[in-house]
């Protein structure tokens, strides 16, 4: 199984930046390393449904967001540290979440990206908290 874990998050205030890790580990199913190539930043708040921020397709670095947060946040990648970035500039409040990093290995990754069910790996999440 392809295992996500997920650092970077923490409290900051509003206007202030935070960089947000995904470190992504492949797995092996009958022998066969299993990887996943389309990767998005997903958060949510207590009461809501996890919506997508930003997907980035590690092979062919296509790369998407949502209207929250473009041209704020940047989605990146390292593929010799197998980690995929999400820098997060002039944080607000509403960007308080539990943020997710999750994974599928598709050939396109723009259709439906920000559907959580479209998903197979997820982590643990990582807190972002912005306060004035």
């Amino acid at each position: 199984q392809v295992q996500l874990m997920e650092s970077g998050g923490g409290s900051v205030q509003t206007g202030g930046s935070l960089r947000l890790s995904c470190v992504i580990s492949p797995g092996t199913i009958s022998g066969r390393t299993v990887g996943a190539n389309c990767v998005t930043w997903f958060r949510q708040t207590p009461g809501n449904q996890r919506e997508g921020v930003a997907l980035m397709n590690t092979f062919t670095e296509y790369i998407k967001y949502s209207d929250s947060v473009k041209g704020r946040f940047t989605i990146s990648q390292d593929k010799s540290k197998n980690t995929v970035y999400l820098q997060m500039n002039d944080l607000r409040s509403e960007d308080t979440a539990l943020y997710y990093c999750a994974a599928v290995e598709r050939t396109s990754c723009s259709y439906q990206w920000d559907r959580v069910a479209g998903y197979y790996y997820w982590g643990q999440g990582t807190q972002v908290t912005v306060s004035s």
